[in-house]
């Protein structure tokens, strides 16, 4: 390790010794394995200051990638209050990057430098005007299928068996290639995969690329996929220092293209790196911290850690044990009634359909709650069609913009009229729909309609009589019918629709009213809108949240509800070890979340498809150490023969001795309890079989 002056320099101030190592680390490849709550983000904004501040780096040569734009923003103003010049370092989420670098290189990969970027929305609506009447189900589902192979590094030319059988995909994938290249827009995938083409095929790119970036750093690397790591390998250089943050044990977005693989095998890719270990956790107790430790050791695809904190040791976490889903709502109810500080308090669950008790009995006993994860603001209805004229503005051969927007609110402008004037935009303007709308002639309201959407963009040609954008888009919500239209639909469905039109107009009035301004608000809102939530006046409030949504989150309090076989791990038997393994860091996860009361809740019954069927305690529960866990409850087992049995009762076993039941499960009808032992044995135990080996003691006492 570097000599660290007697006076700490300010990106040193308060890191220990581990993280310091991470932060003066030389030029080797380096990968930073941080653990849950050891304070990474802090690590990789020192890092940066450091490189600028002593190693005497150029700002703008310092690239860091990661997911969100919240991220992004926390980084680089920590980066620019240590030291001040490092402020300029180049701080994005990897598709911002790939945007930027599209932008500023887009004749190479013949495109427009005022390209639009198609969401998962305009990917199907623009895949409907290539797969004429397939359901808009089936339609989601390609789509979906394009952007995983997209996700991979792979083209319509690739081997794309993997992701589907149907010998049609190849040319179903072509063509929307094919179709977005002539609208001239790209879509998410586009935004890793074209400048991974661009640096392959253009090697004076890659080289200035890689001559500006002298460091290249990405935080939340267990989260990238594929082609980010192809990006990523394309952006290093022989000279370049490449570092990434990342932690293995939290890997669980595989449904949408993450590879644990890249930072299991970051080592082996970038040969000479060095891994430095952040285990010292500053957010939970001890006791929450030795759970977490040991259900993911079960795991054999990790690189291995153990989280550890100079604090308390704190209370031990709860297990309880309940008759049925209305149980579990209810002692959710009572435990955070019983306090009132509803918003240190999280209840989390594997899948959004769990949240409706929770509502229903929140509802009824008055306890506040909001519930992460629902429509985000820039996906509802009325906002999109907003940014749909913006859109068009912006690019007048947009076609899944226009298609949205030319005849909403109606204005008589039918399905083969339409199709008629985008046949002609293709064939006769090169795609653009603004010129085929002053040329193509048409009859009766087809005609006025394209006259009247002629017209509207025209009155925004030229922008400069607005002092900013948001006054444009109040304008434009107004003269094309939209807010009249939604205040129409206020009235009848009593909704608030229009208020959202007033909201993204304040959103818009940060830029300016120019083509760059547009151009920049409309980057933003696709690039951001997973990560904006609005705000709500009442903080107190109990969070109901998916666990996967609680990745970056922390709470007091964490209750994880449903701990049952088939749902949480989802899936049966059939599950293979990947799949439970990355449940398995999904229960991590969410155990991390708690800063200092856990709790986790299984039911004997649960409603399926209008019935009540028996459930069995999810085997994540075995993997607890059980010195760290009080129980609560006895919901598995209600046959009076088996009453002896409870959790705490003292018993002789012929075999193993003396122990005490430490819990009881039913499985397939039979009473299972699982004892510890004298000895420091475990073991699980079938009564009903082993009942001639075991003998009755009573009670155990209070050093049991």
């Amino acid at each position: 390790m570097n000599n660290i002056s007697s006076s700490t320099p300010v990106w040193l101030e308060g890191l220990n010794d581990q993280q310091k190592e991470a932060v003066i680390h030389g030029r080797n490849p380096l990968l930073i394995l941080a653990g849950a709550g050891s304070g990474k983000t802090r690590v990789v904004t020192s890092r940066i200051a450091w490189m600028v501040a002593e190693k005497g780096f150029e700002a703008p040569s310092v690239l860091a990638m990661t997911f969100t734009n919240r991220a992004a923003a926390e980084m680089r103003e920590r980066v620019a209050e240590m030291v001040p010049e490092a402020g300029g370092a180049m701080i994005r989420t990897f598709h911002s990057f790939g945007a930027w670098l599209l932008r500023r290189n887009a004749s190479a990969v013949n495109l427009s430098s005022n390209f639009t970027i198609y969401d998962d929305d305009d990917q199907v609506s623009l895949l409907a005007q290539v797969l004429v009447g397939v359901p808009r189900r089936e339609l989601r589902l390609w789509a979906h299928r394009i952007a995983r192979a997209k996700d991979e590094g792979l083209g319509p030319d690739d081997d794309l068996s993997s992701f589907s059988r149907n010998s049609d995909f190849p040319g179903i994938y072509r063509n929307y290639e094919n179709r977005l290249r002539d609208i001239g827009n790209v879509d998410f995938g586009d935004l890793i995969l074209l400048p991974i083409r661009l640096l392959r095929e253009r090697p004076e790119v890659k080289n200035r690329l890689q001559q500006r970036f002298r460091a290249v750093l990405v935080d939340e690397y267990q989260d990238t996929n594929v082609a980010q790591y192809q990006l990523l390998r394309e952006l290093v250089g022989p000279g370049t220092w490449v570092g990434v943050v990342g932690d293995d044990d939290q890997s669980i977005y595989r449904f949408r293209g993450a590879e644990v693989g890249n930072i299991l095998g970051f080592p082996d890719m970038f040969p000479g790196t060095r891994v430095v270990k952040l285990e010292q956790n500053y957010r939970s107790t001890g006791t929450i911290l030795e759970i977490a430790s040991s259900v993911v050791s079960n795991n054999t695809g990790r690189l291995g850690k153990t989280l550890w904190t100079a604090g308390d040791a704190g209370d031990k976490a709860v297990l309880v044990y309940l008759e049925n889903h209305n149980d579990e709502a209810e002692w959710c109810a009572d435990r955070v009634d019983s306090d009132g500080n509803f918003g240190a308090t999280a209840i989390l669950y594997r899948t959004n359909a769990q949240s409706r008790i929770f509502e229903t009995v929140f509802r009824r006993r008055n306890i506040p709650y909001r519930i992460v994860g629902t429509l985000s603001f820039y996906q509802r209805e009325e906002v999109k069609d907003v940014l749909a004229y913006l859109s068009w503005l912006a690019n007048p051969r947009d076609e899944v913009a226009f298609r949205r927007i030319a005849n909403k609110p109606a204005r008589g402008l039918g399905k083969t009229s339409l199709n008629r004037l985008m046949d002609a935009a293709l064939s006769a303007h090169a795609g653009d729909i603004l010129a085929a709308c002053r040329k193509v002639e048409l009859k009766g309201k087809a005609a006025k309609a394209l006259e009247f959407l002629a017209g509207l963009s025209e009155r925004y040609e030229h922008s400069g009589g607005f002092d900013h954008l948001g006054f444009l888009v109040k304008d434009l919500a107004a003269s094309s019918g939209l807010l009249e239209h939604y205040r129409e639909v206020d009235r009848i469905e009593n909704s608030q629709r229009s208020r959202n039109l007033d909201e993204l107009v304040n959103a818009a009035a940060e830029y300016p009213a120019s083509p760059e301004g547009l151009t920049a608000f409309l980057e933003l809102v696709e690039l951001d809108q997973a990560n904006l939530e609005e705000e709500e006046d009442d903080e107190n409030r109990v969070t109901l949240i998916t666990m996967h949504n609680t990745k970056g989150l922390e709470f007091d309090r964490v209750i994880i509800t449903g701990m049952e076989e088939g749902l949480f791990p989802r899936g049966d038997e059939s599950f293979d070890d990947d799949e439970l393994e990355e449940e398995r860091r999904l229960f991590y996860v969410a155990i991390t979340r708690a800063r200092k009361s856990l709790a986790f809740t299984t039911c004997r019954r649960r409603m399926l498809w209008g019935r009540y069927r028996d459930s069995q305690s999810s085997r994540f529960l075995k993997e607890i150490p059980y010195d760290q866990i009080r129980v609560e409850g006895d919901g598995d087992s209600h046959d009076p023969a088996d009453d002896r049995w409870h959790p705490g009762v003292k018993l002789y076993h012929d075999e193993y001795g003396v122990g005490v039941v430490q819990r009881r499960m039913a499985n397939s009808g039979h009473t299972v309890i699982h004892v510890l032992f004298e000895s420091g044995r475990s073991a699980t135990l079938l009564p009903e079989f082993s009942s001639h080996k075991m003998e009755l003691l009573g009670v155990a006492g209070e050093d049991w």
